[in-house]
């Protein structure tokens, strides 16, 4: 059986993606599971991580693929049959890579800041992943400490159809911190509130995708 295909998309830049990608992709591979990153944005920051994670402490059981074209969904097929989950870090702007890694996905995570911005630049982003018919899932990312635009922003997301993750994550040195050093927040702050957000969202990750397995089989 294929593993799933975990596409991070988001039009606007500077949404966080690149760094919930690396983070989640660590967490997935918490309990032995075999986990891919891929990299298809043209900054290659995702790239620039995974280096330097290798500089640090090997893979620490993550593969990583950075390619882009027209070889990206049999490349991503390819990882998906090896590997337990495949984690795309898709690049802003460039709508014939983000729709083969839309096309691609077992399930599409949104982040979305809590600024009008990110909410606007989140509707074409939703309505690709409608044209292709992949489940989506929306994360409150970067949320300032109390922020009541945070809830605001949820309900007009739910207002457009689209499910929001339970979890909200928070604006917190810890993930940069932990990025730096070519690791995971879950790996370098494990006790921290960073590390409990990001463990609580790969959760609800792994039950859409069981959710959308399932309603696969039953169709």
């Amino acid at each position: 059986m294929a593993g799933a295909i975990i596409t991070v998309a988001q039009q606007k830049g500077g949404a966080g993606k690149t760094t919930l990608a690396a983070h989640l992709a660590v967490a997935l591979t918490e309990g032995g599971r075999r986990v891919a990153i891929v990299d298809i944005d043209p900054q290659a920051s995702l790239s620039r991580w995974y280096q330097t994670r290798l500089a640090a402490r090997g893979d620490g059981g993550l593969s990583h693929v950075q390619i882009t074209g027209w070889r990206t969904q049999r490349e991503v097929e390819r990882l998906a049959r090896e590997h337990d989950f495949v984690v795309i870090d898709s690049p802003p702007h460039a709508e014939t890579e983000a729709r083969i890694a839309v096309r691609s996905a077992t399930l599409v995570v949104v982040p979305v800041q809590p600024s009008p911005m990110d909410l606007w630049a989140t509707e074409p982003t939703l309505a690709l992943a409608r044209e292709e018919k992949v489940p989506v899932l929306i994360v409150v990312n970067r949320v300032p400490p109390r922020a009541r635009l945070a809830d605001e922003l949820e309900r007009r997301i739910r207002d457009l159809g689209a499910p929001v993750a339970r979890t909200q994550v928070g604006n917190r040195i810890q993930f940069a911190s932990a990025l730096f050093e070519g690791l995971g927040v879950t790996e370098q702050a494990r006790r921290t509130r960073a590390a409990e957000e990001i463990r609580d969202l790969s959760a609800e990750i792994r039950e859409s995708v069981g959710r959308s397995a399932r309603s696969g089989a039953l169709s």
